[in-house]
């Protein structure tokens, strides 16, 4: 009898103890992260000794101690290339896949594991594309998993709080990296080979995480949305440079490009030669935005000599504001899909 009274303890133990930890679970919020690869996902390759696409998202999330603690973590594999290898058309992939997970109730955000090399253009890509506004959080390394101090598993670790967190709720798609958060607009990479790459310059950080807690410092800007179209637009970026002589740009004009995007000097300026390759590109009707090599402050009408960025605009040049070349080209990639070719039209998604 004894036995059997305490044979049915242990039962009614056992099933308290699944009830709590089922109830725990269900509890904690939902985080999908969806992988792609970059360096957060390599190894060294011994016989190279250059790192390469080595870990799958699995062993990625096993890597980071802890997680399972912040949320129930259900993972995506979208792919697992380098980021110099990625392309706008995997983007529309992949911002099509968040928002098919963003749109269940029970997720509470999305973390995209990403390469750092073009990671500010494909979460820009993403800003301007997902329908949700529930938060997006990019990040990546700039050590591999082989190294003997990789910053991979605390990128994602901090990912998945901000995601979490209430103070995040409105950030929309950031980049964030190094304990910092950065809005997907603004954010540029700056360094080539150090953890504090990330910055967002003179519009500052849009938070910091630290002993797993975020820290609001400023509110994201405000979104555009565009739809992903069935096929994107040929768009050509290009960067001027002393003794340009705009051949590049016409050859663009001539074959195939739907926009050009030239990446000028100092506050949006090319020098006569160019300015002239612009004008031919612009009287066959393709739409040419005006974006500078100079990280901050961005395109402004100051100069009215051949070429100046006030010339250019006169004459119908669109003035990318302070985007970067890269990101100016997608705006134009979507604004040249939606629009039909309007210039009038498209110009708007360039103002400030």
């Amino acid at each position: 009898m004894k036995a059997m009274k305490y044979s049915g303890f242990l039962v009614c133990c056992i099933v308290l103890c699944v009830f709590f930890v089922a109830s725990s679970y269900a509890e904690m919020p939902t985080v999908v992260i969806v992988t792609t690869g970059g360096t957060i996902a390599e190894k060294t390759d011994p016989e190279t000794g250059g790192a390469v696409p080595a870990v799958s998202g699995k062993d990625l999330i096993e890597a980071v101690p802890g997680l399972g603690k912040i949320a129930n973590i259900e993972v995506v594999n979208l792919c697992n290339i380098d980021s110099s290898q990625m392309t706008p058309e995997i983007w529309a992939k992949l911002s099509k896949t968040v928002d098919g997970r963003l749109a269940e109730a029970k997720v509470k955000g999305a973390v995209v594991t990403h390469g750092t090399d073009t990671m500010a253009e494909g979460a820009y890509f993403l800003g301007l594309t997902l329908k949700s506004d529930k938060p997006v959080a990019f990040v990546g390394a700039m050590r591999d998993a082989s190294d003997v101090s990789p910053d991979g598993p605390a990128n994602i670790l901090n990912a998945v709080t901000q995601v979490c967190s209430k103070e995040a709720q409105d950030w929309g798609v950031t980049v964030t990296l190094n304990e910092y958060v950065n809005s997907a607009r603004n954010v540029v990479k700056t360094n080539s080979t150090n953890v504090q790459t990330f910055d967002s310059g003179e519009k500052g950080y849009l938070g910091y995480i630290a002993m797993g807690k975020v820290i609001h410092y400023n509110d994201a800007p405000a979104r555009q949305r565009l739809p992903i179209p069935d096929k994107l637009p040929n768009v050509t970026l290009l960067s001027t440079f002393a003794g340009d002589d705009g051949s590049l740009v016409r050859f663009a004009a001539d074959h195939g490009a739907r926009g050009i995007v030239m990446d000028a000097v100092g506050a949006g300026n090319v020098n006569a030669e160019v300015y002239e390759a612009i004008k031919y590109a612009m009287a066959k009707g393709i739409p040419v935005v005006i974006t500078t090599r100079v990280y901050h402050s961005g395109v402004w009408p100051m100069y009215g000599d051949q070429g100046g960025g006030e010339t250019l605009e006169k004459n119908g040049a669109i003035l990318g504001g302070d985007l970067t070349g890269a990101k100016a080209r997608l705006l134009l990639m979507l604004a040249i899909a939606k629009e039909k070719d309007d210039v009038s039209k498209i110009k708007v998604y360039f103002k400030r």
